[in-house]
Parts: structure tokens; sequence; C-alpha cells
């Protein structure tokens, strides 16, 4: 690790319970009321989980637009219909209201309303050269961190996922309410919460990019998010939790937005695009064995993370060991499916797997170590 580093991020962010049904008070202090596009899924107009969140902006003189067909791992037609729905209304700012794909789509929506580049183009590391509108985000879940982070994953073709890492993709500011995370079911309260530990653990050991501040972050938020992640699953309107775990996810987001993620989320990347299974839940099946493949580079950075959280063993090697174990009970504690068999992948479908997870290039560079696609192959053996 450097001593030298470059640390980047949402200009402001706002930890407030109720803030969402105040959103139209809290941006105009910022901007000039103007038509303004929020970009959701149906699940949360259905449940008007916005409500209050778009009289709020009504209010205040915005014009708020709602575009709420974003689903699960979006594909490029679903973000090219919201721009063009922004275009087509001449609208002045994005809110991105909802979970990860939501909020990876309003990134991208921000940037495709100015006409300025097209989406092809943007895929890989640093290739956004448009300027954007003004974006706000507003998760509803806690887990992607994608509200502090500079990166949209698209659906593109079939089955493969690519993404957009670029600083143009960080909001201008990221509003976190804990009131719209009460009472998230339970599977999606573990899987979104192993995904922010995911991004905690791969931050801290991540091959290229690790620093001084995002190592910090990390633990802080792998601390948070393992001591509520239970009592959420168990308690889902305890607000106390639902705040802890929000902010954890926040907190990790801004560790992986600048010390990126391997392959874990490589080779959940596949398990997705293949099969659709949430992208947490994804990274939840594949954890504890990337982590065993990586350990022979990885262990003193994994019992570093042993120590902070006060897990036993007196070596590198023990506490590696006592890390995924811990990982494995608190993931067992969730109640969520640990093996792939258990979501209805067939072993033969792992070769195809392995082959997929190849192409996360953008991710696998950051990884402890190197993963050939026998290796990943052995690892989805393992996982299966």
């Amino acid at each position: 690790m450097s001593d030298s580093f470059t640390f980047d991020g949402v200009a402001s962010i706002m930890v407030e319970d109720g803030a969402a049904a105040n959103l139209g008070r809290i941006m105009a202090d910022r901007y000039a009321p103007v038509k303004t596009l929020i970009v959701t899924d149906a699940g949360i107009t259905s449940l008007g989980l916005a409500d209050a969140t778009l009289a709020s902006l009504e209010k205040e003189g915005f014009t708020p637009l709602v575009f709420d067909q974003v689903m699960a791992d979006p594909a490029e037609s679903i973000v090219l219909s919201a721009a063009d729905l922004a275009v087509q209304h001449g609208v002045g700012l994005v809110i991105g209201f909802g979970g990860g794909s939501s909020m990876d789509v309003a990134k991208l929506v921000a940037i495709l309303a100015r006409g300025e580049q097209a989406l092809s183009d943007m895929y890989g590391v640093g290739n956004v050269r448009s300027s954007r509108l003004p974006l706000v985000l507003v998760p509803t879940t806690s887990g992607t961190g994608s509200e502090v982070t500079p990166i949209s994953v698209v659906t593109t073709g079939e089955h493969i996922k690519m993404g957009v890492s670029d600083r143009a993709l960080f909001a201008d500011m990221a509003v976190i309410d804990a009131v719209l995370t009460a009472g998230l079911p339970r599977h999606v309260t573990a899987a979104t919460g192993i995904d922010a530990m995911v991004h905690a653990i791969e931050a801290y050991t991540s091959r290229i990019k690790k620093n001084l501040l995002s190592d910090t972050l990390a633990i802080q938020a792998l601390k948070m998010l393992s001591g509520n992640i239970v009592r959420a699953c168990e308690y889902p309107n305890d607000l106390d939790a639902r705040r802890a775990m929000l902010t954890g996810a926040m907190i990790a987001g801004q560790a992986f937005a600048n010390a990126p993620v391997g392959a874990v989320h490589a080779l959940a990347y596949a398990l997705g695009g293949r099969f659709h299974i949430p992208h947490g839940h994804s990274n939840s099946l594949v954890l504890p064995h990337v982590l065993r493949f990586n350990a022979s580079v990885a262990a003193p950075l994994y019992a570093e993370l042993a120590t902070a959280l006060g897990l036993p063993g007196q070596d590198a090697a023990q506490k590696t060991q006592s890390f995924i174990n811990w990982l494995v009970d608190l993931t067992a504690a969730t109640g969520i499916e640990t093996r792939l068999r258990d979501m209805k992948i067939g072993e033969t479908d792992l070769p195809m797997l392995a082959a997929d997870a190849m192409d996360q290039t953008r991710l696998l560079v950051n990884n402890p170590c190197d993963v050939s696609e026998s290796q990943a192959l052995e690892i989805y053996q393992q996982a299966w």
C-alpha cells in the first residue's frame, strides 16, 4: 500500500431519518426548481414509497416525472428509454430513488440526457467525456453503496454485465434515510447486507488502489454491518439497526469506490448475468470460496480484519480461518441460501460460468492474486 493516494467521492452526504419526505426542501436549498426525473422501479411506485418525496418536490416548485421501469440487472434498453424520456421532457435534474439498479440507471441517464456521448462509448474505466445533469441519489436498500460510487453496471446482450466507471458518475448528493428501509424482507436485507460487507472486504484487499482512507472506512463499515445484519433481518422495523446498515453500506461504498472490488464480484456477476440471482446473494454464494483461494496472498490482510473484529487466532493463517468461518456462520444466521445447487444451478453449468467470469477484467485486475478460468471453475465447484 502506497502512502500516496487520491480519494474521490460524493460532494454532499446527508444521513437523516425522514429526509426523503422532505427532499423538495432539501433540493430547493441547492437548485432552482426544474423538471426532475425520478428513476425508480415499479415496486417502489406500487408501494407508494416515493409518494411523500414526489409531493415534497411539487410543493417546492419542482416538476417530477417518474420513470419506474427499472428492473434488476437493468438492460441497455432500460437505460436508453429513461434517457430518451429525460431528453423529451427537457429534464434539468435526475434523482435515483431505489436499489442499486435504479441508482445505476440514474447515473447514466444524467449523462446521456446531455446528448454528448453514446452509452456504448462509456463502458470501461475513465471513458466518459460528456457533462451531466445534477444528480441526487436516494437508496432504499442497504447494500450496493451505489449512492456514493462512480460505477454503473448494465446488462448487455443476453448475459453479460458491463460497467461504466468514471468520476463523472459521482452524484452531487446522497440522501441516507433509514425510514425507507424499514420493513425490508429478510432475504433482501440479508443479500444486500452481505453485498455491503463484501465491498468492505474487497476494498481492504484491493491490489491496485488500496489506501489508508479506504482501509479505515472498510473496517468501520464491516463492524457496523456485521453487528447489525442479523438484528435487521429479525426485526425489520428496528430503525437503529436499519440506520446502521444503511450508513455502513454507504461507508463501504466509499471504500470500494476508491479501492475497487475483485474476484468475488467478478464471479458474482457471472451468476447474475446467467441466472438473474440478485447481486448481493450472488456475492454471498461465492464469498468464502474466493477468500480461501485468495488466502495464499491475502492472509495477512484477512488476519488484520479478523483482529479488528476481535476474532481468535495465533497467526495469520489461524486468523484467516477464523475470519472465513465467521463469515460462513454469519451468512447462515441470516437464513439466506448458501450453495449454488440451492439456486437450481446445475453442476454442468459451472464451466459456462467460469468462462463468463473471465470477461470481468475490470474487476479481476483488482483481486489480490490472478484468477484463471480453471481456477474460477474450481471456486464454483466448491460453491456448488
